[in-house]
């Protein structure tokens, strides 16, 4: 069965989605944008600031249902520009030490909200 998933530790959904959903078995993250808690969006740092920003979002959402970045399986990044791709991606292999999870990296036409980048995550509970 379907249950919702809501921190106040990450940045608070702003339309009509959940921060994740679960049905017991697998946990789904809605995309993570460069979010604070507090409702800052961070859209004119650099991508380095924006993926921690969205990392720490995905991690908080994980940490409320007792999960860890280690239970991640499939990250998927959405990039404004693939450019950015290796500034990204130093800021992610922090993240993910060991074993990391398959991930796809993307450049899509526009990351809402002007951001440069969005994350979601995939996670075996």
């Amino acid at each position: 069965m379907k249950r919702t998933v809501s921190t106040d530790d990450a940045a608070a959904a702003v339309g009509a989605y959940s921060q994740a959903t679960t049905n017991g078995t697998v946990l789904f993250t809605a995309g993570q944008l460069p979010l604070t808690a507090d409702g800052e969006l961070l859209d004119d740092e650099p991508v380095a600031v924006q993926a921690r920003q969205c990392l720490e979002n995905v991690e908080a959402i994980l940490s409320a249902e007792g999960l860890d970045m280690s239970d991640v399986l499939k990250v998927t990044v959405y990039l404004d520009d693939v450019d950015d791709f290796e500034e990204m991606n130093d800021t992610y292999a922090g993240f993910f030490d060991e074993e990391p999870p398959a991930r796809s990296a993307i450049e899509v036409g526009a990351v809402p909200k002007g951001a440069a980048v969005e994350i979601e995550a995939v996670a075996a509970v």
